[in-house]
């Protein structure tokens, strides 16, 4: 479907990571969203429960053999499965994903297996750091002055951030995929990031 939002899950995936997109897009500040403009689905490399690094265990929607040609955005979420071979298999998806000009996000060390295939080469990005994305990268990662030291960085429809940036990395998503008016992601960023009694003084 194109109005699904794609997550890669790796094993031992930082599921945090994951938290305040995907919240946004499925609900609102109350209830759930009856009519929500974007589905959340998990893609993972088989159908069988991936387990995130706190433990947690997720049934994928699709694998890497099933998941659709069609939509809205490729989210890769962030762990310590990036660094095994596993993630090779990601690559042709990320690439696909480019050509089609959609909508991809990449956080903590899946910024840095975007720098290992070349992903970054072309656009400003941000990551764990430039030395891990050099170290990552290789040769292959040729634009480290394209490297910006900020939580999270848009660039055309690629979005990349480091791993402490989960809410940065979720409103520069959120304002791609036009999930809501501006006024109101900006909201929602600033009343996870200052909190309730900072914006609401007793």
């Amino acid at each position: 479907m194109s109005n699904e939002i794609l997550y890669i899950l790796l094993p031992d995936y930082a599921a945090h990571e994951a938290v305040y997109l995907s919240q946004a897009v499925a609900s609102d500040d109350f209830a759930m969203k009856e009519n929500p403009k974007y589905v959340n689905k998990v893609v993972a490399p088989t159908l069988e429960p991936v387990k995130s690094i706190g433990g947690f265990r997720t049934v994928p929607d699709y694998s890497f053999d099933t998941m659709p040609d069609d939509y809205a955005a490729l989210v890769l979420i962030g762990g310590f499965g990036w660094s095994t071979p596993v993630a090779d298999q990601v690559a042709p998806i990320v690439k696909g994903a480019v050509e089609k000009g959609k909508i991809v996000g990449a956080i903590c060390n899946a910024a840095s297996f975007m720098a290992k295939h070349g992903f970054l080469n072309g656009v400003k990005h941000s990551g764990n750091g430039l030395e891990q994305l050099k170290l990552w990268g290789g040769e292959n990662y040729t634009n480290p002055e394209g490297y910006v030291h900020a939580q999270a960085v848009s660039d055309g429809n690629i979005v990349t951030a480091n791993g402490s940036a989960t809410l940065e990395f979720a409103k520069e998503l959120l304002w791609l995929l036009e999930n809501d008016t501006p006024e109101r992601i900006e909201m929602y960023y600033q009343f996870n990031k200052q909190g309730f009694c900072a914006l609401f003084p007793g």
